[in-house]
């Protein structure tokens, strides 16, 4: 028999040394499949880890494809810990996206230094918004929140083709379903900074991010409301005995939890696109899930799993730029080297402890014999 006992405490060499195993399986696994395809390993593992980084250029754009990731992560990181399981930050992401998009092109003629707060404000509650209907249906009826999340993600996603397909349409889009481009006040702007200069597609998003990272650690570590969250999640009886409220707790972290994906809408849309369309996340918020599960409920420990997650995203595309390995197979070696970091995740939290079938019936019957 194999059982997995909880460790007491993770020391830090044992979490380096399962995430460098893992890492180690993955390429090794990875080279395998790739020279089984006929594909050079050594090139195509090149393509996958260094190419995208190779240049000072692809650093900059790799922060920009992690920042969606950090911003939903760093949200649901309260979520998780609490035990509560919002699902649905791709939806809520949505909404975010759609919120801050109405006041751009509807208000976008208020004065320039208040548009962009307004429209972060919006983000943030259209993502709290949608976020709020799993939560009263969990905290009113004992609904699941997996599956009412998850759900009112395709609802968002059917949500915003039919807007821009329909009244907010560009008349000036040929028939693309595009809105109108927001106003340059709307836009987040690239980093530029005096004696460096503009640093690619770095954007002052990715500084927010990289902020609420650093918040929402501090909040969970130094403050009441994080401690309430962390009590309700790992003794939930002692949390009542304390006088915590579960149903509060839970619209709580709902609520940040959809903020946060609502802002980083906001964000990917001012930042990068522009203008509102069909597609503005391409699973950024299922991929955050991972991101947060990676990096074991650490709000800090989010930005180096966010980074990692889109290092593996654009290695992918690298791959199949330069090679022409299929989108498959590249999805095939994402998988695989997240199912490596989580299985060592596993392998932190617990060790492994082997017994023989009725080792433990002979145990305690030798017990009972001496007493």
């Amino acid at each position: 028999m194999i059982n997995l006992v909880p460790r007491k405490e993770i020391p830090l060499r044992l979490t380096l040394m399962t995430t460098g195993i893992a890492v180690a399986l993955t390429l090794v696994a990875g080279a395998g499949i790739f020279a089984i395809l006929g594909y050079d390993p050594l090139a195509a593992l090149y393509q996958f880890f260094i190419a995208p980084v190779s240049r000072g250029y692809q650093i900059a754009d790799l922060f920009v494809k992690a920042c969606p990731l950090i911003i939903i992560a760093s949200g649901l990181v309260f979520s998780y810990r609490a035990n509560v399981w919002n699902i649905g930050a791709e939806g809520q992401m949505i909404f975010g996206a759609l919120f801050s998009g109405y006041v751009a092109l509807y208000w976008g003629g208020m004065p320039a230094p208040l548009l962009l707060p307004v429209m972060i404000l919006a983000g943030m509650l259209g993502g709290l918004v949608w976020a709020m209907i799993p939560a009263i249906l969990k905290t009113r009826f004992n609904t699941n929140e997996i599956l009412v999340s998850l759900m009112l993600t395709y609802v968002a996603a059917l949500f915003i083709d039919w807007t821009v397909r329909g009244p907010w349409r560009d008349p000036m889009s040929f028939g693309f379903p595009l809105t109108p481009m927001y106003p340059d006040a709307g836009l987040i702007s690239k980093v530029d900074l005096p004696g460096v200069g503009r640093l690619a597609q770095l954007h002052w998003g990715v500084v927010g991010a990289l902020l609420l990272a650093v918040v929402a650690w501090f909040v969970l570590r130094h403050t009441m409301v994080g401690f309430q969250v962390k009590v309700m999640g790992d003794a939930p009886r002692a949390g009542r005995f304390a006088g915590f409220r579960p149903a509060l707790v839970t619209i709580l972290v709902l609520s940040i939890s959809g903020g946060a994906a609502g802002l980083a809408g906001m964000v990917e849309v001012s930042a990068n696109i522009g203008q509102l369309q069909p597609n503005i996340s391409f699973g950024y918020g299922f991929t955050a899930i991972i991101v947060a599960f990676l990096a074991r409920l650490n709000p800090m420990a989010v930005i180096i799993a966010g980074l990692v997650v889109a290092l593996a995203e654009m290695g992918g595309d690298a791959a199949q730029i330069a090679m022409g390995i299929p989108k498959v197979v590249t999805g095939v070696f994402k998988g695989i080297l997240l199912f490596m970091l989580l299985a060592g995740e596993t392998f932190n939290r617990y060790h492994v402890e082997f017994r023989l079938p009725g080792a433990a019936a002979r145990a305690a019957a030798k017990e009972g014999s001496g007493a």
